[in-house]
């Protein structure tokens, strides 16, 4: 039973996965039912890892000022900078963020948001994501909050995904 079992991970590993699906433990999937994904992907599928929960962030520095006042751009760079600080107290970087969920004051802002966005997340896939436009923030002069979830693989190996 044993052999069977390794022989079929064996397998998995082999037929399946992607040498770096082995080495990060996800597996990044955009259906052909589904439409072309623009800087996010579908679905992001995890193994056996630590999986860490960043709360929402925002453009504000380490003293409490809002970054950029007005300024999509700006303010999008801090609070990415802001998510690069919380997941490397954890060991994680943005690497391996598999979800982000972005709230916009206002949606028609999406191509400076994307632009910046697209400088953080330089390796591909990207995380799976979403975006709601909501009416306000914690504070009147944000215009965006960004939450994220990780994943961080064993480090002696990545594990492999179900298929």
């Amino acid at each position: 039973m044993k052999t069977t079992i390794l022989l079929s991970g064996a397998l998995l590993l082999v037929l399946g996965l992607s040498s770096d699906e082995r080495r990060t433990g996800m597996k990044h999937i955009n259906p052909p039912g589904l439409p072309r994904p623009n800087g996010y992907s579908h679905v992001v599928e995890v193994g056996a890892g630590r999986t860490i929960y960043v709360s929402g962030q925002v453009a504000m520095d380490t003293a409490g000022n809002v970054v950029g006042p007005g300024d999509i751009k700006a303010q999008t760079r801090q609070v990415f900078e802001n998510l690069k600080a919380a997941l490397g107290a954890a060991d994680a970087t943005l690497g391996q963020v598999v979800k982000i969920t972005v709230f916009m004051t206002d949606v028609s802002q999406l191509a400076g948001f994307r632009e910046v966005r697209d400088t953080y997340f330089t390796e591909a896939p990207p995380p799976a994501s979403s975006l709601v436009e909501v009416k306000r923030l914690v504070r009147p002069e944000l215009l965006i909050e960004i939450e994220a979830v990780a994943f961080v693989a064993p480090a002696a190996q990545g594990a492999p995904l179900s298929k």
